[in-house]
């Protein structure tokens, strides 16, 4: 699996997942308008398109489109597992996914402000993020790694879920589509 590398000390990780199944998340996206919804953020999962503009699918693991994404996402992680063994020391890590969401930003959208993935009362430990299509300037900030990704089809992103990955994803002129997720604690 090819390695998108970045500072040990950054603790981003980064593979690329193959970009047949990066088409095939799109066109599942694009084919079920039924289960499109605007973006919903914080704890509270409510719209507002001031900190995110978005077309949003969530799915869960059990839907059978992720089975090869699952399968290549679990190869990201044993990576990211061999880089950083500490997450994986603990008992109470589990592998398991809280929930994917499949989002489309169209040009201009976005996710607006800075933010981290740990919702105030949540077990969540990593962030899984994957480029579905390439981007020009599309990519993510992260501010106190001061490093800023591309969006590139199939890479795929892990990192910690807490405020020491504050980030921020680029508004493009291009539409841009992701998946992202949570590994978490089990309690």
């Amino acid at each position: 699996m090819k390695e998108e590398k970045f500072k040990l000390d950054s603790f981003i990780g980064g593979w690329y997942i193959n970009e047949k199944t990066c088409e095939n998340i799109i066109d599942f996206f694009e084919k079920n308008k039924s289960r499109q919804v605007k973006g919903l953020v914080g704890a509270n999962k409510i719209i507002n398109t001031n900190i995110k503009n978005s077309t949003d699918v969530p799915l869960h693991s059990y839907d059978t489109l992720l089975d090869e994404y699952n399968i290549q996402l679990q190869k990201c992680l044993n990576n990211y597992i061999k880089k950083y063994p500490e997450v994986n020391s603990y008992a109470e890590f589990n592998s398991g996914i809280e929930g994917y969401n499949i989002q489309r930003y169209l040009p201009g959208e976005g996710f607006y402000k800075l933010h981290w993935e740990r919702d105030h009362n949540s077990s969540r430990c990593l962030v899984f993020m994957t480029y579905l299509n390439n981007v020009k300037n599309g990519g993510t900030y992260f501010k106190y790694q001061n490093i800023t990704t591309e969006a590139k089809k199939g890479l795929t992103l892990i990192w910690p879920t807490d405020f020491t990955h504050t980030h921020q994803g680029k508004v493009a002129k291009e539409t841009k589509y992701i998946l992202t997720g949570w590994y978490n604690f089990v309690r």
